[in-house]
C-alpha cells in the first residue's frame, strides 16, 4: 500500500511504503529558504507554524467494513398476514396488570444492574472527554523565585554589573503551550473510538434495562403460576379427602376393602407432597422480584392473584430489517465495531510522523519590582517532527492487533444479527405452539373434570370401581396443574418475543409537516 501526500510547489512529500520493517520518508524542501529570506526571523517562524497548522486536514479515513448480511424479507414463522401490532414503548401494559406495571416501572428506576450500567456510561463519557482533550493545545502557567549563591565573584553579562559573593535572586512568570498537529487524524480517530465506546455503553444500558424488565415480567408470572398451582393442589387435596372419606365409610360399612382405602390414602399424601415445592417456587420468585427492585425480601409484598386475570397482548414482529435499529444489543455491537474501526485508523496514523508545536513566553528578572517591565519579557517558539524509523515492529504489531480486533467485532456483529432473527422466529414459534397447547389443555381439563365428577357420583352410589376413581382423580389433578403451566409458558413466550424485538418501538410518524 502506497500513500503519498503532496503540497504545492513540492514543499513536502510523504510516502509510506508498507510491508517493510522500516519507513522511507522523503522530504523535499525547495522554496523554504526563499520564504524565510523575505521575512524577519519571528515572522518566518510564525508563518511556518501557521502553514503547518493550516494543513492539518489530511485524515486517513477508514470506513466500516461491510458485514455482508443476508436480510430476509419476512420471518419464517410470522403469521400476522399484514396485520400490524408493533410493540408499544410500555409493552408490559398490554398484560393489563397494575401490579406488574408498578413493579416494572420501579425496577426501571431503582434496579442496581441498570444503575451500574448508567455508571459505565458516565465513565465512558469521561474517557471520551479525555480523548478529545488531545485535539486542543495544552497551556500551563508558572511563577517561580530562585535564589542562588556562589562563593566566587561573578559578573552579569546582561546588566554589566559585578555581583560580590555571587548571591542572585531570579523571579519569573511564564506561560507555556504545546500542541500536536493531528495531521493524520490519529487523535480524531481516538476521540471517535471513545465516543463510539460511550454509545456502546448506552446501548448496553438499554440491553440491561430490557433484560431487567423481561425478568420482572417472567418472575411475576412465575409467582402467579405458583399461586394458581397451589390453589389447584389445595382443591385437589380437598377432593381427594372427600373421596377418602367416602371409601372409608364403605370400609366401615363392610362394602369396601382396606386396599382401596390405602390406595386413596397414597394419592392424598402425594397431593399434599406437591405443596412444599410449589411454596418454595413462590417464595423464590418473590425474592427474585425483590432483588430486581432493589429491596430486601421482607419489604416487598406481592399480592399476585391468578394467571386467568392476565391479558395476552397481540404483537407482530414487523420486518427483519427493522430489527437492526430496534434491538439494543445489535446497536451495541455496531457501536463497538465503529470504535474498533476508529482504532484501526488511529493505529495506521502512527506510521506517519508526528508534528509538535511548543511555545513559551513570560517575564524574568532579578528584581521583583521590574518583573513585568518590557525589558524582562522573553518568548520562544519551536516546531518538531518525529518519524518512527525502527521500532522492532511495534507499530505494525499494534496495527495488526487493531485489525484483528475489528474483524472479531465484525464477526460478533454478524452473529448477533443472525441470532436476533432466530430469537424472533423462536419466539413466534413458541407463541403459536403454546397457544395451541393451552387450547388443547383446556379441553383435557374439561373432559377430566367431567370424568371425575361421574366417577365420584358412581362411588357414592356404590357402583364405581375404585381403580376408575383413582385414575380419574389423578388425570384431573395432572391436567389442572398442566393448564397452569401452559398458561405460564404462553405468557413467557410473549415476553420473549418482546425481548427478541428489542422492547417497545417508537410509533411511526407518517406525513410529518414542517411547522416553519
Amino acid at each position: 500500500m502506497n500513500i503519498a501526500v503532496r503540497y504545492p510547489a513540492g514543499s513536502l512529500e510523504y510516502r509510506l511504503v508498507q510491508r517493510i520493517p522500516w519507513l522511507v520518508v522523503l522530504f523535499q524542501i525547495q522554496s523554504l529558504r526563499d520564504i524565510r529570506a523575505r521575512l524577519s526571523r519571528p515572522a518566518a517562524t510564525c508563518a511556518l507554524l501557521a502553514a503547518v497548522a493550516s494543513s492539518s486536514g489530511c485524515i486517513l479515513t477508514t470506513d466500516l467494513p461491510d458485514p455482508a448480511l443476508d436480510i430476509p424479507a419476512a420471518y419464517k414463522s410470522d403469521a400476522s398476514r399484514g396485520q400490524e401490532h408493533p410493540p408499544a414503548l410500555d409493552w408490559w401494559g398490554g398484560f393489563r396488570s397494575r401490579e406488574l406495571t408498578t413493579l416494572i416501572e420501579e425496577a426501571h428506576t431503582v434496579n442496581l444492574d441498570i444503575a451500574a450500567a448508567t455508571s459505565r456510561i458516565l465513565q465512558a463519557d469521561a474517557l471520551a472527554r479525555q480523548a478529545g482533550a488531545s485535539l486542543f493545545p495544552a497551556v500551563d502557567g508558572g511563577l517561580s523565585a530562585t535564589r542562588s549563591r556562589s562563593s566566587n565573584t561573578s559578573s552579569s553579562v546582561t546588566s554589566g554589573t559585578t555581583l560580590r559573593r555571587g548571591e542572585v535572586t531570579t523571579y519569573s512568570a511564564t506561560l507555556s503551550a504545546s500542541y500536536e498537529i493531528d495531521f493524520w487524524g490519529k487523535n480524531r480517530d481516538a476521540l471517535r473510538a471513545a465516543e463510539e465506546t460511550a454509545n456502546a455503553n448506552r446501548f448496553d444500558r438499554d440491553v440491561v434495562a430490557l433484560t431487567t424488565m423481561a425478568s420482572v415480567a417472567n418472575a411475576y408470572f412465575q409467582v402467579l403460576a405458583a399461586q394458581d398451582r397451589i390453589a389447584t393442589a389445595q382443591r385437589n387435596i380437598a377432593s381427594a379427602q372427600r373421596v377418602y372419606d367416602a371409601i372409608k365409610a364403605r370400609v366401615d360399612a363392610g362394602t369396601g376393602s382396606d386396599l382401596d382405602l390405602a390406595q386413596q390414602e397414597s394419592l392424598l399424601g402425594n397431593q399434599r407432597a406437591q405443596l412444599p415445592p410449589l411454596r418454595q417456587t413462590l417464595a423464590q420468585n418473590q425474592n427474585i422480584l425483590a432483588t430486581l427492585v432493589a429491596r430486601p425480601p421482607q419489604s416487598l409484598r406481592v399480592i399476585g392473584g391468578s394467571l386467568n386475570r392476565i391479558s395476552a397482548p397481540r404483537v407482530t414482529p414487523g420486518l427483519p430489517s427493522e430489527l437492526l435499529t430496534q434491538r439494543p444489543d445489535i446497536r451495541r455491537q455496531e457501536a463497538q465495531l465503529a470504535a474498533a474501526t476508529a482504532n484501526v485508523g488511529s493505529a495506521r496514523a502512527q506510521f506517519f510522523p508526528s508534528i509538535q508545536l511548543t511555545g513559551q513566553g513570560g517575564y524574568q528578572s532579578a528584581a521583583l519590582v521590574a518583573l513585568f517591565s518590557p525589558q524582562s519579557a522573553f518568548f520562544s517558539l519551536a516546531a518538531g517532527l518525529t518519524q518512527p524509523i525502527f521500532d522492532a515492529g511495534r507499530i505494525q504489531a499494534n496495527f495488526d492487533l487493531t485489525k484483528a480486533q475489528q474483524d472479531e467485532l465484525l464477526q460478533t456483529y454478524r452473529k448477533t444479527v443472525v441470532s436476533a432473527f432466530a430469537d424472533v422466529d423462536n419466539a413466534l414459534v413458541a407463541i403459536r405452539q403454546t397457544t395451541e397447547r393451552l387450547r388443547l389443555q383446556r379441553i383435557v381439563v374439561s373432559a377430566s373434570r367431567r370424568a371425575f365428577d361421574l366417577s365420584t357420583r358412581q362411588l357414592t352410589a356404590g357402583t364405581a370401581d375404585i381403580v376408575t376413581v383413582l385414575n380419574t382423580q389423578l388425570t384431573l389433578f395432572q391436567a389442572e396443574d398442566s393448564l397452569a403451566q401452559a398458561q405460564l409458558a404462553r405468557l413467557q413466550a410473549i415476553v420473549s418475543l418482546y425481548q427478541a424485538l428489542g422492547g417497545g418501538w417508537m410509533p411511526k410518524v407518517e406525513g410529518a409537516s414542517n411547522a416553519l
